[in-house]
């Protein structure tokens, strides 16, 4: 990591934090040396970010210090706050953990005037969503397959526990009301098609599959778009 970069990680932690962080936690965190650690807070003490501590009690960021472009307006802070909660309720255990980061960071840098919003919010979703059902294969590898645009050869249980092998092109997860599902392209069907997590009972990832996932999520949304105006079918 750059020293550049590893000084804007310093600051991420530092503005999650509430109490002192001692300087080898920090370390620990950046994967450094402490004495990298004290270089690293004189630096940024030097072009002007409020650290306050020392070594021995710790480091913690002055409160009240945030940065423009963070500031959002009343409405921005609303909508963000909104799928962050959504997220809380629908997302797996990684998207929950990463939203209650992500509303960790954003109330750390805003000024004390927005916090009201994320304190009591005009816009809620709406009631909790039943329980998912478990899944087999685990989300994180589907997402891993769709961040290296990977082929997956699955084996998928439709509604009648009939069993079928595709091999197929991930593209995107979607988080319904009642269940989670992976939008592919099928080779089997030469089309997009909609595969419940829960009924993938098992992943096998191949090579990288030849099309770039930007130009596949257009022909999805182009697809879903049109089965919007056509009856629902199962067409798996």
């Amino acid at each position: 990591m750059s020293r550049s970069g590893r000084l804007l990680s310093l600051m991420e932690i530092l503005r999650t934090k509430r109490r002192p962080v001692t300087a080898a936690q920090l370390a620990a965190d950046l994967s450094v040396s402490e004495r990298t650690v004290y270089r690293d807070v004189a630096e940024l003490a030097a072009q002007g970010v409020p650290v306050e501590g020392g070594a021995g009690v710790g480091y913690v960021l002055k409160p009240g210090h945030f940065l423009p472009p963070l500031m959002f307006s009343r409405d921005e802070l609303e909508a963000i706050v909104l799928g962050l909660r959504y997220v809380d309720q629908r997302g797996d255990d990684v998207l929950k953990t990463a939203a209650a980061a992500a509303l960790t960071k954003i109330a750390a840098v805003l000024p004390p005037q927005a916090g009201a919003t994320l304190d009591a919010p005009l816009a809620m979703p709406g009631p909790p969503a039943p329980s998912f059902p478990d899944n087999v294969v685990e989300l994180a590898r589907l997402r891993d397959a769709i961040r290296a645009q990977r082929r997956l050869e699955i084996v998928y249980a439709d509604a009648a526990g009939r069993r079928s092998r595709r091999v197929v092109w991930p593209v995107q997860i979607g988080f319904m009301d009642s269940a989670r599902v992976l939008a592919a392209w099928c080779e089997l069907r030469e089309a997009f098609r909609t595969f419940r997590t829960d009924r993938i009972l098992a992943a096998t990832e191949g090579a990288r599959y030849p099309a770039r996932r930007a130009d596949l999520l257009r022909g999805l949304h182009e697809q879903l778009a049109l089965s919007a105006r056509a009856p629902a079918a199962d067409r798996n």
